[in-house]
């Protein structure tokens, strides 16, 4: 359970971390509206491959300036292995075309696409952990708040309870890596009584889940009872106009990557609907 790094805030004095909370939950939106972006390339299937990988270049930039470190993306990955697997496992049954392989005389496997496309939906997956990854770690819960509550601002006009839809999304990010910790701290407990969560028949398997779900579910509820219970203590009312220790502003520096980002954009858009074809554009100008 500690490989999970979404949601935890890393403090540091970084440029990104300095970044106005409101730019990165908008470059967030634009790189991920970048990654599902169909790229061609006159029908080929490398352009995608090369798009994703310029994509992954700047996000891999971005991250090295806001000290977040890959090895934090890699523990991420260990918990998506056996999805990608069951995924390459369905795609080579199901799809019907590209190179195959019989097996028995009975089964085709069609291995070319089922490999192009588990690749295509992993490197997405890649791409949009790198990207959540890095906007937890460098937004700490309150700023994403007031983040999220600011872009919510135009649903005010049809009554839309914005500030507490913005601390409930704020909440439940901020949550996740405790309710991990406390996972893990309830599965060492089991453990110690004997419970054995790797080996073991299905049935035993199944005794095992449940007696960590139930205390979990017990601690989520007592500890969202707690965290009720200091709210109300501390005078919190949602529906009473609020004021804030401090106020968003923004600066030179946000001006700045902002007309990066939507100049990166441009450029990956204009990729995609013009089938931009790099390899063959290269060709052109070497020969």
């Amino acid at each position: 359970m500690n490989n999970i790094s979404i949601g935890r805030y890393i403090p540091y004095n970084s440029k990104v971390h300095r970044l106005d909370p409101r730019l990165k939950l908008f470059v967030m939106v634009l790189f991920m509206v970048m990654i599902f972006l169909p790229f061609g390339g006159s029908g080929t299937n490398y352009m995608d491959f090369i798009a994703y990988g310029i994509i992954a270049i700047v996000i891999f930039i971005i991250m090295a300036i806001a000290h977040v470190k890959l090895s934090m993306l890699f523990k991420q990955l260990k918990s998506i292995w056996f999805l990608v697997i069951i995924l390459f496992v369905f795609n080579l049954l199901m799809k019907s075309d590209g190179k195959s392989y019989t097996l028995f005389n009975t089964v085709t496997l069609y291995y070319e696409k089922a490999l192009y496309d588990t690749a295509y939906i992993f490197i997405r997956l890649l791409l949009m952990i790198s990207l959540t990854m890095t906007l937890t770690a460098t937004t700490t819960p309150l700023d994403l708040t007031y983040a999220i509550e600011w872009y919510l601002i135009p649903f005010k006009l049809i009554k839309l309870p914005t500030h507490e839809i913005a601390m409930t999304i704020s909440i439940a990010l901020r949550f996740i890596p405790t309710l991990l910790d406390e996972t893990d701290r309830i599965m060492k407990a089991q453990a110690s009584r004997g419970v054995d969560f790797q080996n073991g028949k299905f049935k035993e398997k199944v005794r095992a889940i449940i007696s960590l779900i139930v205390p979990l579910l017990v601690s989520a509820f007592q500890r969202s009872e707690e965290l009720a219970n200091a709210m109300e203590a501390r005078g919190y009312n949602p529906g009473a106009k609020r004021t804030r220790y401090r106020l968003l502003k923004w600066k030179m520096l946000d001006t700045f990557a902002l007309i990066l980002s939507l100049a990166f954009f441009g450029l990956v858009l204009y990729m995609s609907i013009s089938n931009f074809d790099l390899v063959m554009q290269i060709k052109n100008i070497m020969g």
